[in-house]
């Protein structure tokens, strides 16, 4: 079974192939391109290169999985309504999978950068995560000393974090977005609404009513 995954909860725009058989997940294409500008652009391209890497055609693929955040507003709308209109053209189930359960950490916490001088955060035991998702300033998080650490947002606040941060990984895997989700893949489950984790409000806003001038 044949499952594309996508990922644009953060600057990293991610896609990717991976095979689901009964007993395994092998990976198959990925690209990655890290531009938090260009989600929309960048995501298109790189699902044509996936597939064109595989030799395979949109219609031999089985089931879509997304990253569902957390991250910011514009840029992760763009792999939700990707996944739901590629699942919906094609007939497919699309699921939905907690960006931050794609990093892969086994023990430790993981730290997304969410701007605003704040961070995405899990922590995680024995591969599951046990605490978050949470956004707050890395100051906030109670981090026990010697606390192994790993994203981007663990990156960009080395300087202040107590704990041991890992140079890699930096973003969420699009393949283990696919192991996460590899359960209700074979049991072919049906297709789950992807409800974004935002966290907070958008930064743009509604304007509010005009005031009146007088003279």
């Amino acid at each position: 079974m044949l499952v594309l995954a996508l990922d644009t909860s953060s600057a990293a725009v991610s896609a990717g192939l991976s095979r689901v058989t009964p007993t395994a997940v092998e990976p198959v294409a990925e690209s990655v391109a890290v531009d938090g500008r260009r989600h929309g652009e960048l995501l298109a391209v790189g699902v044509r290169v996936v597939l064109a890497e595989a030799g395979v055609d949109r219609r031999e693929l089985t089931a879509v999985v997304v990253g569902t955040g957390p991250g910011p507003f514009t840029g992760l709308r763009v792999g939700l309504v990707t996944a739901a209109t590629t699942a919906d053209a094609l007939g497919i189930p699309a699921y939905g999978v907690c960006s931050l359960d794609a990093f892969g950490l086994a023990d430790g916490w993981v730290l997304a950068d969410a701007r605003r001088k704040e961070v995405y955060w899990a922590r995680y035991a024995a591969g599951e995560r046990v605490e978050g998702p949470g956004v707050c300033a890395p100051a906030d998080l109670p981090l026990p000393c010697g606390a192994v650490l790993a994203g981007a947002g663990a990156l960009l606040h080395r300087a202040s974090l107590p704990g041991l941060v890992r140079d890699e990984p930096r973003y969420p895997s699009a393949h283990l977005l696919v192991v996460r989700a590899a359960d209700r893949v074979r049991a072919g489950a049906p297709s789950e609404p992807l409800t974004p984790l935002y966290l907070r409000r958008p930064d743009a806003v509604e304007p509010g009513a005009s005031k009146r001038v007088t003279a």
